[in-house]
């Protein structure tokens, strides 16, 4: 949910190359790959009472092939500056943050191999 709902989809068309499937005043749904994505009105009239609020606290994963070229991109492209610089983790990722509209953290992920210490966590076919 979005205070401004054509800032926030503009950020995501760019962010994520994502391409517009339906856009109002106040709702817009934006397909990556074969994902979805809406930003829609936080106090729109669809939103349940006790509901109609920014969002607080929400990240949003994006898996990526290459998440060097991504980060280069967003950085170099855009001019947006991480929250959480580009960097390899032990629990099987390489990935980076910024920050979208609205406060939204958007955690762009490449999977790599995970240390042993994690390996055992994943399920046979996460891996």
């Amino acid at each position: 949910m979005s205070q401004d709902v054509g800032a926030a989809a503009s950020f995501y068309r760019r962010a994520l190359v994502a391409v517009t499937t339906f856009e109002s005043d106040w709702y817009v749904s934006l397909r990556v790959g074969t994902f979805e994505l809406a930003v829609l009105q936080h106090d729109h009239p669809t939103i349940p009472a006790g509901f109609r609020h920014r969002p607080a606290g929400v990240l949003v994963d994006v898996e990526v092939e290459d998440v060097d070229a991504v980060h280069d991109r967003l950085t170099t492209d855009l001019g947006l500056s991480p929250v959480l610089p580009l960097r390899s983790e032990t629990f099987e990722q390489r990935h980076f943050i910024v920050e979208g509209p609205d406060r939204v953290l958007l955690d762009v992920i490449q999977p790599i191999e995970p240390a042993p210490d994690y390996a055992d966590a994943f399920t046979a076919t996460a891996t």
